[in-house]
């Protein structure tokens, strides 16, 4: 799986970049992008797929050596564990595939609300922040927006531009299909927040990470 540092390649990067500034341009709506390598460490579905997938692999070795003893099946499934659970955090499609679709669902939501505060998306003198929140580990994009931007457009409208990033996303276009909803964004800003005398770049245009 890509991390968030290489998802996007440095010449991605500016094409992002570059699409931001075009669009901010025209608004005085503020647009940033952030990804991320996982919105939570699910730390509780390493440990339900260690005891799972340790408990299986002692099953059929007992089953299969020791005549389903035991007194070997328990302690080869403690000795187990640790490694599979590690085998769970290194391979996130293991551990992504105990984590169910409304728990992913909160925890991006979560963590892009997060991102947005500690980021300073809110400072906008006109509550105009605009945030493309992408989380590999559960293929999923937000996009959320600050209370200037809500008076005009709703979470649906928005919802429909992650979707889709996330379909460019899956079809290994990212970079496209997130330039052009920027772009499509930026319209809709442009209508409703038209670039005002005195407005200044409240937030970088730099792709961040973390």
């Amino acid at each position: 799986m890509d991390n968030a540092k290489t998802f996007f390649t440095e010449t991605e990067r500016q094409t992002v970049e570059e699409t931001t500034r075009a669009v901010e341009c025209c608004t005085i709506g503020e647009v940033a992008v952030m990804v991320v390598d996982s919105s939570d460490q699910y730390a509780d579905r390493e440990m339900l797929g260690g005891v799972f997938l340790g408990s299986f692999v002692s099953l059929l070795v007992t089953v299969s050596f020791f005549d389903a003893s035991l007194w070997f099946y328990i302690p080869l499934s403690i000795l187990l564990y640790e490694p599979c659970r590690m085998l769970f955090r290194k391979i996130p499609p293991l551990k992504r595939s105990l984590i169910g679709a409304r728990r992913i669902e909160a925890s991006v939501r979560q963590r892009a609300v997060r991102a947005f505060y500690e980021r300073g998306l809110y400072k906008t003198r006109r509550n105009t922040g605009v945030l493309f929140f992408i989380s590999l580990l559960e293929h999923k994009v937000w996009v959320l927006a600050d209370k200037g931007i809500y008076e005009k457009i709703d979470q649906e409208t928005l919802n429909r531009f992650a979707r889709a990033v996330s379909l460019g996303i899956k079809d290994g276009r990212a970079c496209d299909a997130l330039c052009q909803a920027i772009k499509d964004i930026g319209e809709i800003l442009a209508k409703h927040f038209p670039l005002a005398p005195g407005d200044t770049n409240e937030l970088s245009d730099k792709v961040m990470t973390e």
